[in-house]
């Protein structure tokens, strides 16, 4: 988590540390478009915390990873723009109780080690799906 308020960073550091945040969320491609580039900035005008961004991230990413096993397999995110009714949600409500966060990140750091998740990412950046 990045405790530095959004109105103390400069655009250039809260796209440098969202998009971070965004390539390390299993079930991304990672890859940054124009498209996520003019998102993050309207994010960025709008004062969205860079916590709650990855509290999006996280959350999103545990409701994707962990589903059941005979659900069928989900194509890869492919825009930031997927989080956008994650974030919604998170501003729209009180705050996560208080310990939540740490074990969604403890889940999210499960799907990192998991290596069907790496091996379909490596597959879809080498386009062989």
């Amino acid at each position: 988590m990045h405790d530095l308020p959004t109105d103390r960073l400069t655009l250039q550091q809260y796209l440098q540390r969202l998009f971070h945040a965004y390539r390390n969320t299993p079930g991304t491609l990672g890859r940054i478009r124009p498209e996520d580039r003019q998102l993050a900035s309207q994010l960025y005008r709008r004062g969205i915390p860079l916590s709650v961004l990855e509290t999006a991230f996280a959350l999103a990413a545990t409701r994707r990873g962990f589903r059941p096993f005979d659900a069928p397999p989900l194509n890869p995110i492919r825009s930031l723009r997927y989080f956008l009714p994650v974030l919604d949600e998170l501003l729209s409500r009180p705050p996560l109780p208080e310990g939540y966060l740490a074990y969604l990140e403890d889940k999210v750091d499960e799907l990192r080690r998991d290596p069907e998740l790496k091996d379909l990412r490596a597959r879809i950046e080498d386009g062989s799906r």
